[in-house]
């Protein structure tokens, strides 16, 4: 949201013209408007360096910008040449999967910037590896390094692809996976994690994994080491792996890469660990376990304070299903706790949308303006409304400069009074709301406003509501407009709107509260 509102303010001030100075993520809020088409191979080559999950997949900003940044290069189908790839960068993770085996080998570099692919993508980049016709050669050729030179895309490698490559390679590559897991990030851990599962199912026999030296006891001769666990079946974990060495150990236990099974498994030696619950402070230790436990179990946890309840919700340790995080939240407001700006953020926009409306009720103004912006956009109409409130509360202080008021309640629009959009709309200063704030208004509210207001608020983006003019809250808008001043005010040739009676002479001007109160004063004067 700040970036956005600072492309907006660059470009209020004619300052989007000198783009090589801004970094990458900035001009992906720019406007496709204010980049010149003398310089546009220059601006998307840069543009696409930045981190596109900055603008949500799918979004008319994302897609917009993927669309100025073909039409600048000239693209017309499948195929791209390999100068336009190097032009487009990752906006080529948005294109169709079809480009990929149209556009040949030269395509891998770009998809290797790619956070994530679809399913249509993935078959279609296996499909083109399977052909043997890229730098990396037949599968069945593969050795340690060329997996390792594939880079993120072996994460999207299929069983097919993975049972073509050698078993003693694949085994090779977990083994340098699992020796470098302790010093990686969290969303590293994540890709290894899978990369583990993948390739133990592309693994013809479980045999092939290395296990520590057995004493007759069918327990590692050797000590357990924190280090030694990944190497152990869940049968050997469960049998040898005491209680104490792993309350003791817990954090360095669950710093290695750590299979579903052998994780319910710790689970059940904490729990039998700690057989009368386990203690608050102790909770903040449980990482990924705590992912395991139960909406029932964690109903009975003891959270009364916000840094257990950030420490569970810490991304680090996974993702937490709704239910379990609403019940999570429940009973640390149960117990006393209060929700502030931090632990919104933590909780993410989404989730808030899972409380009760009570519960948001409880949620201090002060909160709303620490968290930063959150994604309401599921939320009922009710509980938006009572978020804008409390948003509208937190950032009055901003009232008076409409630009910054703007760019902190934006998040929060869907829950909005026609009469607060009406005063962003005549604010005087240019708001220029995207379209996807605007679709996400709440309907009834937008058939309060005039086309002027519509007009107002859209700004330079106004031209962007002929793309949407089929959406049900536009269509639903349209046709409680004046046709005439669609078309004369607008001027986008938005059509369906209320025509004039045969006979009527069009207005001169747009129809406004304030005309039609000047033209009664002046007929009952």
């Amino acid at each position: 949201a700040q970036l956005s509102c600072l492309a907006r303010l660059l470009a209020a001030k004619n300052l989007t013209a000198d783009f090589g100075s801004f970094p990458p993520d900035l001009l992906l809020f720019f406007h496709p408007s204010e980049v010149r088409a003398g310089t546009c191979r220059e601006f998307y080559t840069r543009a696409s360096r930045g981190n596109l999950d900055l603008l949500p997949r799918g979004s008319s900003r994302r897609t917009r910008l993927l669309r100025g940044a073909l039409t600048c290069l000239g693209v017309r189908g499948s195929r791209l040449e390999p100068q336009q790839l190097g032009s487009l960068g990752a906006l080529v993770c948005d294109l169709e999967p079809a480009t990929i085996p149209a556009s040949g080998p030269a395509v891998l570099d770009n998809l290797k910037l790619c956070p994530t692919l679809t399913g249509a993508q993935q078959d279609a980049l296996n499909a083109l590896l399977l052909t043997g016709d890229t730098a990396y050669g037949d599968p069945s050729s593969w050795d340690l390094r060329t997996l390792q030179d594939l880079g993120p895309l072996v994460l999207a490698l299929n069983q097919t692809t993975l049972s073509l490559v050698a078993e003693a390679v694949r085994e090779d590559f977990r083994r340098s996976i699992v020796a470098a897991y302790s010093s990686q990030g969290h969303s590293q851990r994540e890709k290894s994690l899978i990369l583990l599962r993948a390739f133990a199912a592309a693994s013809a026999s479980a045999a092939s994994h290395p296990r520590l030296k057995r004493s007759a006891d069918r327990c590692p001769s050797e000590p357990i080491t924190a280090d030694s666990i990944p190497l152990l079946s869940s049968e050997e974990l469960d049998l040898c792996l005491s209680n104490d060495f792993l309350i003791e150990n817990l954090e360095a236990v669950l710093e290695q890469p750590i299979t579903s099974g052998a994780l319910k498994i710790l689970k059940k030696k904490v729990d039998e660990f700690y057989r009368s619950g386990i203690p608050e402070e102790q909770l903040k230790r449980l990482g990924m376990l705590s992912r395991l436990y139960t909406e029932q179990e964690i109903s009975r946890w003891p959270v009364t304070s916000s840094d257990t309840l950030l420490a569970l919700l810490n991304p680090s340790g996974g993702q937490w299903k709704d239910s379990q995080v609403q019940q999570l939240l429940s009973r640390y407001l149960s117990l006393g706790g209060s929700l502030t700006g931090p632990l919104l953020r933590e909780i993410g926009g989404e989730r808030l949308c899972n409380l009760q409306e009570e519960q948001i009720q409880q949620i201090p103004a002060e909160a709303i303006r620490t968290a930063g912006p959150l994604n309401i956009s599921l939320c009922s109409q009710t509980k938006k409304e009572q978020l804008y409130r409390k948003a509208r509360e937190a950032f009055a202080g901003l009232a008076s400069t409409p630009g910054p008021y703007y760019c902190r309640i934006q998040p929060y629009l869907g829950g909005a009074p026609a009469e607060d959009l009406k005063d962003l709309a005549n604010s005087g200063v240019a708001i220029n709301m995207d379209l996807d704030t605007f679709l996400a208004l709440n309907p009834e509210e937008l058939k309060k406003l005039s086309v002027t207001d519509v007009k107002n608020l859209l700004g330079k983006n106004l031209s962007e509501l002929k793309e949407a003019e089929n959406e049900p809250l536009v269509v639903s808008w349209v046709k409680i407009q004046s046709q005439w001043e669609l078309d004369h005010v607008l001027g986008i040739g938005l059509q369906g709107g209320l025509q004039e009676p045969t006979g009527t002479a069009s207005p001169a001007c747009p129809t406004t509260l304030a005309s039609v109160t000047s033209t009664a004063t002046a007929t009952t004067s």
